[in-house]
């Protein structure tokens, strides 16, 4: 459940890997020796430069992949002639790196690119729906410094006098010309005193008497009074579509496991293991 606050989702499992789309045609950029570099590849650095780089604008992004590709050919050709890839250390890390691309194109494809915006909007109104009710107020105040002036405005306004009139003669608040409108505002964002004024009032009512605060003496006005909105689904869209990322993650996470036994020889592994899977949600 989200609040007002934190319309978030709960952190799952990050997706990691290379991004970029390869081509059906490649055609060859550059060439180290004997060696290619081709625009697929070429496409893949870019994707994939520093976070610092890809702040470039595109053709010196394209530059600082093109010579990021040439130094991994170049010392490609250093490691085979070394035979690093016939290494126990260098196969091992192969294999992680294999298992974790194929994770990560299983991801993007039954995860990511699965979520479709029905999905999104069914979510957000779900949430919506849920959450509790929340009072705001629209209210007006008249700052001055003592109780007498404030006991005068409140005369003034038994009188008939205009609050937004009175505000912009009398009050020494920076939104006096503005007729003393502080907007709508929910508990918890003023100082107790006069929130508690301002929340006891019906629309149209103001201060019979003067609301002491550590500013000084207030006049408050309500005019409107309702439940705060909920923010829009345009405003939350990202964080909704990774709530809906995560149950489509955990689903398929049990999917997968049906059937298939895991077993972990260190004890200690283990019972970590079973503590932190034990309750997904």
């Amino acid at each position: 459940m989200f609040s007002y606050r934190n319309f978030a989702a709960a952190a799952f499992v990050a997706f990691t890997g290379f991004a970029g789309t390869l081509h059906a045609e490649d055609k060859v950029i550059a060439k180290v020796g004997d060696t290619e570099i081709l625009q697929s590849e070429l496409d893949l650095a870019v994707a994939n430069l520093d976070p610092q780089l890809a702040q470039l604008p595109d053709e010196q992004k394209r530059v600082a992949a093109l010579s990021s590709a040439i130094d991994v050919k170049l010392f490609v050709n250093k490691a085979k002639g070394e035979k690093i890839e016939d290494t126990a250390d260098y196969k091992a890390r192969m294999k992680y790196l294999a298992d974790r691309e194929l994770h990560n194109a299983y991801f993007r494809k039954h995860i990511v690119d699965a979520v479709s915006a029905d999905e999104v909007k069914a979510r957000y109104e779900k949430e919506v729906a849920g959450l509790p009710k929340q009072e705001e107020v629209h209210a007006r105040h008249i700052l001055v410094a003592n109780e007498d002036e404030a006991k005068a405005v409140i005369a003034a306004l038994d009188k008939g006098g205009d609050f937004a009139a009175l505000a912009k003669e009398k009050s020494s608040d920076s939104n006096k010309d503005e007729g003393g409108d502080l907007g709508f505002f929910a508990r918890g964002r003023m100082v107790p005193e006069f929130e508690e004024a301002a929340f006891a009032l019906k629309p149209g009512e103001y201060t019979k008497t003067p609301v002491k605060t550590q500013f000084g003496y207030h006049v408050i006005k309500v005019d409107e009074k309702r439940d705060v909105p909920p923010p829009a689904l345009e405003e939350v869209e990202p964080q909704v579509r990774q709530m809906v990322m995560r149950e489509k993650y955990l689903a398929a996470l049990a999917e997968a496991k049906k059937g298939m036994k895991v077993e972990i020889t260190d004890e200690a592994l283990r019972k970590g293991y079973e503590e932190v899977n034990k309750d997904p949600q």
